[in-house]
């Protein structure tokens, strides 16, 4: 018979439906983030701080880049991936994000788009956390309608010449390499461009109320020259990033119940420890029903995270797949945080504690990789074969 669960939300026995690789996994990655990142969260928050110290130790522990295989990555499991996910937003969703944007846009559109000299000049570097990179999709007027895209990227002999902007492009000004997605006379490409490369900006954006713990910026291609080869060559139209963009939304389904997740037992152990009316605050019926609510709806997001991790380990995901799990986690997330923090009463707008700073941080993660409008009409269209964004 299985032991129950320690986990102190689980009411459905979850990890007698993990193995003991995907259990031992997230030991290990709750572990780091309980050295690593809680000791020092509420300041980087605080100070509008990302850890570039802490890019090594993800590296070490082969999370970047981690569902990939070959080229130096980890090959680990869709299922995996997302429990890792999961876990480092329970730390701060711009520790996860940080692993999302090199790993599932960065790096997953060089391995899959990418020549096998491309692969091999940054795929083994970036999982090793000595290259950072970043995507180049959204611009200031093009955000849930990339294909008004005004980048363009022209050719010049044997060069390609890129100019435009970009808008709230993760890492941009810590990064190595950029995959920026361009128009061309031959549709939507992408090109792997150098920051370095003159011509080339990226300027943090702020002052930011959300997701302080992690960079976003602005960039701008003034003329930026690079050569024929820096094309992705099996990239061609907006395919190319939004099979990336899947592979991001995917582990925000997984990563947005490790916010909730940690939101819930910061309630659960503030709410046994106050002593309102000389009882436990946990003692009352009302706060039972919010922490109930809670942890309904964890169990929950958890068990959708892991059907499509399922779907996608077995090669039978599809976008509508990604979008329920991304538009009902978030959704979900977010109330649970802001539920969390009334608990908490006035000490939960302090940085002694996590649900606000998680809610305030999943406001960016409703928006970023898809609005929940935008998954509301790709799950509308999958049940009524009318898409009605077009």
């Amino acid at each position: 018979m299985p032991s129950p669960s320690a986990e102190p939300h689980d009411l459905v026995d979850f990890d007698v439906l993990l193995n003991e690789e995907e259990l031992a996994l997230r030991r290990r990655v709750r572990l780091l983030v309980d050295e690593h990142v809680r000791p020092r969260i509420a300041s980087w928050y605080e100070d509008a701080e990302f850890p570039i110290d802490l890019v090594p130790v993800l590296a070490s522990e082969g999370l970047l880049g981690m569902h990939l295989s070959g080229y130096g990555c980890a090959g680990r499991s869709a299922v995996e991936y997302g429990i890792a996910a999961a876990e480092l937003e329970a730390g701060d969703s711009g520790i996860r994000t940080f692993v999302s944007v090199q790993g599932s846009l960065a790096m997953s559109a060089i391995w899959k788009h990418g020549s096998e000299d491309q692969k091999n000049e940054w795929l083994p570097r970036m999982a090793a956390g000595e290259v950072i990179g970043c995507f180049g999709l959204t611009e200031p007027e093009a955000g849930s309608d990339p294909g008004t895209m005004r980048t363009f990227a022209r050719r010049d002999g044997d060069d390609w010449v890129l100019s435009g902007a970009k808008r709230w492009i993760g890492l941009a000004s810590l990064a190595q390499i950029a995959v920026i997605w361009a128009q061309t006379d031959d549709g939507v490409r992408g090109f792997l461009v150098p920051t370095a490369a003159a011509g080339f900006s990226a300027t943090p954006i702020g002052p930011k109320l959300s997701m302080r713990a992690s960079v976003q910026c602005d960039i701008v291609l003034d003329e930026v020259r690079v050569p024929a080869d820096a094309m992705l060559p099996g990239a061609r139209g907006l395919r190319g990033p939004f099979e990336c963009l899947n592979e991001a939304r995917y582990g925000i389904a997984w990563g947005v119940m490790g916010a909730a997740r940690d939101s819930f037992e910061a309630a659960l152990a503030y709410a046994g420890e106050r002593q309102p009316f000389n009882r436990p605050l946990s003692g009352f019926q009302l706060t039972q029903q919010k922490l109930v609510d809670m942890a309904l709806e964890i169990n929950k997001g958890f068990l959708l995270a892991l059907q499509l991790g399922r779907l996608k380990d077995a090669g039978r995901i599809e976008p509508h797949h990604i979008s329920a799990g991304k538009l009902n986690n978030t959704r979900e997330a977010i109330a649970i945080a802001r539920e969390a923090r009334t608990i908490l009463g006035g000490n939960g707008i302090t940085l002694d504690y996590s649900p606000l700073r998680h809610a305030n941080n999943l406001e960016s993660v409703r928006t970023y990789e898809g609005t929940d409008e935008i998954h509301t009409l790709v799950l509308g269209n999958k049940l009524t074969g009318i898409p009605a964004f077009r």
